[in-house]
């Protein structure tokens, strides 16, 4: 539905500074430089074809399905690249600054503005018992340490009621009655999976109780040989994260070929489920990493990712220069 590739992990950065998206979001067809490219959402799937909002009709001999999740985001790259600077304006005009959600997202949008922003007055409010709950509790803990240590006020097990908030009011609620002051806000919490389009197809019987595509070790949508998902969508049993999706369509693009090249099932790749690890940055040079047996935190978790978020290292995996931005 985008004319443009975004490396998601790196979008918390580009808020506080928009020229960093100038190299994190690319357009399909800087890298995608052999086949079609259609601008549309997909809204029906049939044994052959796939169906798009503006009327394509596709057809396939296999499919992968790596839809994601649900994020309303502008069609085209520039457009993108506007939005970043009008977050970088919203966050710079403001003297006090609201961050609901405290997932990965919101922990890390307080950390690149308490770094590069340290006069503006950061609440950070998150329904949870702890920061992180995907991950373990010393991490949750380390970052709630590292946020205090940077003046951010956290107030957990609340939410906030953004219903009763009109434009221009600066006064939030909490579900315990508390006020906070703040110039603007920004909603950090989980994004619906964009599995909804599926519902009413032939893979309507192929989606768990929560909507994502139950798969089989090889990554085909269980009972179809010719139909393959990866990705957030997958009912795969470990955190959904972008480098996970990255291997995941390694072994779809294996098992094509072997597909492809009439090879017997027995030389597929299997996909084993990862243990938790997750590296989550805390501005520009710290992180808290948890590892299968270790969680740290610090400036060593932060040279692994904080510095250039991996955009150089996914760049050239697509095969573009790490460095040189499009014109």
């Amino acid at each position: 539905m985008k004319e443009y590739f975004e490396i998601t992990w790196a979008s918390l950065r580009s808020m506080v500074e928009p020229s960093f998206a100038e190299r994190s979001v690319i357009n399909h067809r800087d890298y995608f430089t052999n086949g079609d490219i259609v601008t549309s959402n997909a809204v029906n799937v049939t044994e052959t074809e796939v169906l798009t909002a503006d009327g394509h009709r596709i057809g396939y001999d296999y499919l992968v399905i790596a839809t994601g999740h649900a994020d309303p985001l502008p069609k085209s790259r520039r457009e993108r690249l506007n939005q970043f600077k009008e977050d970088n304006q919203k966050i710079k005009s403001a003297q006090s600054i609201l961050i609901i959600g405290g997932g990965p997202t919101g922990v890390e949008l307080a950390g690149e503005i308490a770094v590069d922003f340290p006069d503006k007055k950061l609440t950070l409010v998150h329904k949870g018992a702890r920061l992180l709950e995907f991950i373990g509790a010393k991490a949750g803990d380390k970052t709630l340490n590292w946020l205090k240590s940077k003046n951010v006020v956290v107030k957990l097990e609340q939410s906030v009621d953004l219903n009763a908030f009109k434009d221009g009011q600066k006064i939030y609620q909490t579900s315990n009655g508390e006020t906070i002051e703040a110039d603007c806000h920004f909603l950090c919490i989980g994004k619906p999976l964009a599995s909804a389009w599926l519902k009413e197809t032939v893979l309507k019987n192929d989606l768990d109780g929560q909507g994502r595509i139950k798969v089989d070790e090889k990554l085909r949508v269980k009972g179809k040989d010719n139909i393959f998902a990866i990705g957030d969508i997958t009912d795969i049993p470990e955190i959904k994260q972008g480098f996970l999706a990255q291997q995941q369509a390694e072994v779809v693009v294996k098992n094509l070929k072997v597909i492809l090249e009439g090879g017997r099932e027995c030389r597929m790749e299997t996909y084993k489920p990862h243990s938790a690890i997750a590296i989550v940055s805390l501005g520009r040079k710290d992180a808290v990493a948890q590892l299968p047996f270790l969680t740290i935190g610090g400036r060593i978790p932060g040279f692994i990712k904080s510095g250039d978020l991996f955009v150089g290292k996914t760049r050239k995996q697509m095969g573009l220069n790490p460095d040189i931005v499009q014109a």
